[in-house]
């Protein structure tokens, strides 16, 4: 043995002077936490100075390379002083320097996932085989960062630098014929001969049959672009690389500056214009944001395990109620392997349920993600009926009718008479309290909410409320089932509204009052979509949502909370619903809307809806306000949800959010949001907006946590 640690070792491999370094962590996946960096800085200084070397085998132990950086680290690294973060990263990259510096070839044998500092390895090698499950990338701009262990130096001039750019500025996985096709990796072969294959190369190499030091000197020198070729080239990939990106996500465009900064540079100059680059990202709000969405969904992942371990596997569900949002869940279900029977009244509502399902199905088709073959296959665990018998296999049945509690609890009924036992239940309401829904049941502990968002194929957000009576079995079951299914649930507690959809409308109350005052509504969206970073403004957000379906929910949310949310009989969604403008639904909303080449509507200003509303020509606050005017209800109600255990934690509210509304995630969700704002600067904002009305007198939580200094998210 040369070298031995708890996540590495090092040891001579055969008899013909090769070595091999083997990632062998003592968790389940390889990552580069500060320790096993360190780790593998001795092993590369030990291996230095280790005579008889003749070439260096890199394995990993795992089913997957190195999966990258350990993310849990950043936050902690990121708040030190700029000069320590920089002394930070001049060490690691002291240790990827020394390993490209060895005096014998290189090779990694790279099984599965390389990414992050695990592709910034392999990179300061002179050889790369792979397995055909390779997954080659740096992600870092996904979390408002870039590479930092010599990423955007090396793999510009292993790959060229539109390629490098590319890989870079969309964070992307590529796979394996993708890696070899631009000179990533020198070859693919199969996992059980890779460690053989990269034995034969490296003594080839040692041998001196194949010029390991031609192939390691381009990445020591500036890049081999003339001054002419390198202007054309990085002018029209940052000017690319910023359209796609936006004006939110600062990385991408810092990294590609960065690579041309350092086109000119030996390795030394080069990496500390990395270096520079990346410490600016990295103490940015936006890389705090990002770093902590990850976080986030690692702890809501974390806890949607620990709850499916609780249940067995979902194989046989039912969807009671067909059209859109049935056939879009018996799709997801089926898609996924369980054998899904969708039930309805009406054999035309039959119809639409599984044309909804052949649809999303014939999409993959024609994009080439399936075969004919395997459409038919999942189509064919679609059982479509009009009546209840054929329900009785089923261990999970969600209930997906009109949203009316009357007609709902009669169906509950009619479905408990006939499941068995053990089969759970589950309602899909959007803003009917479970509690109230569940008194139609003889067995109301088996009985909790699932709801999922429309359209149920692309939105990745399932609300699974726990009534009164839910036992954690029933709630167990059907967060399991939704991990199944693709999705990511997030339990909540019972109210009008659950989370998502509680938080929402009182947003919608803020845009309803400001539009009443005569504020033009194409411009809110504008400012809503373009400065505080909505996928979609309020108005927009409406009709997509459907103004009549807005128009019940609001009435359901004025019922439950009647002191914030009593809304105008003449606000403008009534108006719209009265005029029957319903959205996208029927072509015409706050907006009018005409199908466009592929059937996709298409949005048009439509003066009709600016004189029914009463729209003063240019009468506007400004950005700022606007944005406080819709912002501060929705955020005091998320706080409220967390003060009354609605939620269970900050990290739940904020994922919720950003998948449930497509919250901006660059903002990191309401709570890192106002972490970042700053809790007293954002109480002297609502403070000076109180005067409109209950909906924006903040919850006692944030006054108390303002009194004692305390933030939502440790520091």
């Amino acid at each position: 043995m040369i070298y031995q640690h708890a996540n590495l070792q090092v040891a001579w491999r055969g008899s013909e002077g090769l070595a091999e370094l083997v990632l062998a962590a003592a968790s389940s996946v390889n990552k580069f936490d500060r320790d096993t960096l360190t780790a593998f800085g001795e092993a590369v200084a030990t291996l230095s100075h280790t005579p008889g070397i003749r070439g260096l085998l890199i394995h990993s132990s795992k089913e997957a390379f190195v999966v990258g950086a350990d993310i849990t680290e950043f936050l902690g690294l990121f708040r030190l002083p700029q000069e320590e973060l920089l002394g930070w990263l001049a060490r690691a990259n002291a240790i990827f320097n020394q390993l490209e510096d060895l005096p014998f070839p290189t090779l990694a044998a790279i099984n599965g996932f390389a990414l992050g500092g695990g592709c910034e390895l392999v990179l300061a090698t002179d050889y790369r085989l792979a397995s055909p499950d390779l997954k080659l990338g740096l992600p870092e701009t996904k979390l408002g960062i870039m590479p930092g262990f010599g990423g955007s130096v090396r793999l510009p001039r292993v790959i060229g630098a539109d390629n490098a750019v590319e890989w870079i500025a969309t964070g992307r996985d590529n796979n394996a014929e993708a890696a070899l096709a631009v000179g990533a990796i020198d070859g693919i072969v199969a996992r059980d001969r890779l460690l053989a294959a990269g034995e034969r190369m490296l003594l080839q190499a040692a041998s001196g049959d194949l010029d390991w030091r031609a192939k390691r000197a381009p990445k020591l020198a500036p890049l081999a672009l003339k001054g002419s070729e390198k202007l054309m080239s990085f002018s029209t990939c940052k000017a690319m690389v910023a359209a796609q990106a936006g004006r939110h996500y600062p990385a991408p465009l810092a990294a590609t500056s960065a690579m041309e900064a350092a086109a000119d540079c030996d390795r030394a100059g080069a990496l500390a214009i990395e270096a520079q680059a990346f410490v600016g990202l990295a103490q940015s709000p936006v890389a705090e944001a990002l770093v902590g969405v990850f976080l986030a969904e690692q702890q809501v992942k974390a806890k949607m395990k620990q709850a499916s371990k609780l249940a067995p596997r979902t194989d046989h569900a039912a969807v009671l109620g067909a059209g859109i949002m049935g056939g879009g869940i018996a799709y997801q279900g089926a898609l996924k392997g369980t054998r899904m029977v969708m039930k309805d009244i009406r054999d035309a509502a039959l119809e639409l349920g599984m044309n909804e399902a052949g649809k999303h199905l014939l999409g993959r088709v024609n994009k080439g993600r399936m075969s004919a073959a395997e459409m038919a296959k999942i189509l064919g665990r679609i059982e479509p009926t009009l009546h209840y018998h054929s329900l009785t296999n089923s261990q999970l049945v969600v209930e997906a009718v009109v949203e009316r509690a009357d007609i709902k609890r009669q169906v509950l009924t009619e479905v408990e008479a006939v499941v068995s036992d053990n089969c759970v239940i589950a309602t899909n309401t959007s803003t009917i309290p479970v509690g109230e829904l569940a008194s139609a049941l003889r067995q109301p502990e088996r009985f909790c909410g699932m709801h999922f968002f429309n359209p149920v194929h692309r939105m990745p957000l399932v609300e699974v409320i726990r009534g009164p009576h839910s036992s954690d079995a029933a709630i167990a079951a059907v967060v399991g089932w939704a991990g199944q299914m693709g999705k990511t649930a997030i339990v909540v507690n019972d109210c009008p509204g659950f989370f998502v959809n509680r938080v929402l409308f009182p947003y919608f109350a803020g845009f309803t009052q400001l539009v009443g005052e005569g504020a033009d509504f194409a411009k809110i969206d504008a400012i809503m979509e373009k400065q505080f970073g909505w996928p979609m403004g309020p108005a927009l957000l409406l009709d997509v949502v459907g103004l009549d379906t807005a128009h019940h929910a609001q009435a359901v949310m004025a019922a439950g909370y009647p002191e914030r949310m009593a809304a105008s009989s003449d606000n403008a969604i009534a108006r719209m619903v009265a005029a029957k403008r319903f959205g996208q639904k029927n072509g015409l909303g706050f907006y009018a809307y005409q199908p466009d080449k592929k059937g996709k509507p298409l949005k048009q200003a439509d003066p009709a809806a600016l004189a029914l509303l009463g729209t003063v020509s240019g009468q506007l606050p400004d950005a700022a306000t606007v944005i406080a005017r819709l912002m501060v209800p929705m955020i005091n109600e998320t706080v409220r949800c967390l003060e009354e255990q609605i939620i269970a934690s900050p990290a739940d509210g904020d994922i919720a959010l950003l998948y449930g509304l497509g919250f901006p995630p660059f903002r990191g969700g309401v709570f890192r949001y106002l972490d970042q704002t700053g809790i007293a600067a954002y109480l002297a904002q609502a403070q000076a907006l109180a005067h409109l009305g209950p909906l924006y007198q903040p919850p006692k939580l944030l006054l108390e946590m303002a009194d004692s200094y305390r933030t939502f998210y440790s520091r």
